[in-house]
């Protein structure tokens, strides 16, 4: 009886609605916990990989923070039910990397659930947060939020799929785009989420996805200048100091979830998508 061959399978990034390999041609091998042997290589993804992320989010931002709320929310609605569909799959890759079965249903189960949480408020907190400030003068004056733009986001470490959601979904739901770094420890999920995009109908370059070191990036995505705004996971105090210093250069928002945990009901919630969005006032003269 013929065997077949084993063949480990090389994950892509996820730059800008397409499939593509490292700019470098480094990939990494990442190891079974159990069998201490290599199962799967994902790429080692570069700064000039960064740097071409970083264009086809800015492309896609006109035309994602132009649409309606009510359809970016329907479009994260489509983005569950496809999550929905590959939850086996999900389950058995995070059994993969060490989760136990009850661990990666609870996963698999709150992270369809966040994401149709936020779906449902991508058109409700601008009535929350927006409002009509008195003035002393013949004028109406609003304060309205709106999205920042590009958003890096260097994904938690220990949570690869509820705390990447976590960290995008709330930014992307506000009209922003994202490049986001996943988890370098358990890579696995975060990658095969490029899938489920691209079977919904995410507009390409709307959310990046890319897998790399830590410490070779972290440099790039916070100190980029045409990246409005970072949100990141540091629990490391040098990484944060990092982040610190270069967000000074472009007066960027930085945003450090440390020791957040995901599960707990602060997790979630209006306040998040604010993060990213910034307060616009409008002065609009009174008719008579």
């Amino acid at each position: 009886m013929t065997q077949s061959l084993h063949i480990n399978k090389t994950y892509k990034l996820y730059i800008d609605g397409k499939f593509l390999r490292t700019e470098s041609g480094r990939y990494i091998k990442w190891t079974d916990p159990k069998k201490n042997m290599p199962i799967i290589n994902f790429c080692r993804g570069s700064r000039k990989d960064f740097r071409n992320a970083v264009v086809a989010a800015r492309s896609a931002f006109k035309a994602w923070s132009g649409r309606s709320a009510y359809n970016r929310g329907q479009i994260f609605y489509r983005i569950a039910e496809m999550l929905e569909g590959r939850k086996e799959q999900f389950k058995s890759e995070l059994i993969l990397q060490g989760f136990t079965k009850k661990q990666s249903e609870k996963e698999v189960a709150l992270s369809i659930n966040r994401i149709v949480y936020y779906a449902g408020w991508a058109d409700k907190y601008q009535q929350l947060f927006s409002r009509v400030n008195p003035v002393s003068s013949p004028y109406y004056n609003f304060s309205t939020p709106e999205p920042t733009g590009v958003v890096s986001v260097i994904a938690p470490d220990d949570s690869c799929l509820l705390g990447f959601l976590s960290v995008i979904v709330p930014a992307v739901v506000g009209g922003n785009t994202v490049v986001i770094l996943a988890s370098e420890s358990y890579p696995l999920c975060g990658i095969t989420f490029a899938e489920v995009l691209h079977s919904s109908d995410v507009p390409g370059g709307v959310i990046n996805i890319m897998s790399g070191r830590y410490n070779e990036l972290i440099e790039q995505f916070s100190s980029h200048m045409d990246v409005n705004a970072i949100i990141y996971c540091a629990v490391d105090s040098g990484h944060a100091s990092v982040v610190e210093k270069n967000t000074a250069l472009n007066v960027k928002r930085a945003v450090n979830y440390a020791d957040q945990n995901w599960i707990n009901p602060d997790a979630q919630g209006p306040y998040h998508i604010m993060k990213s969005q910034e307060i616009k006032t409008s002065w609009h003269p009174i008719g008579y």
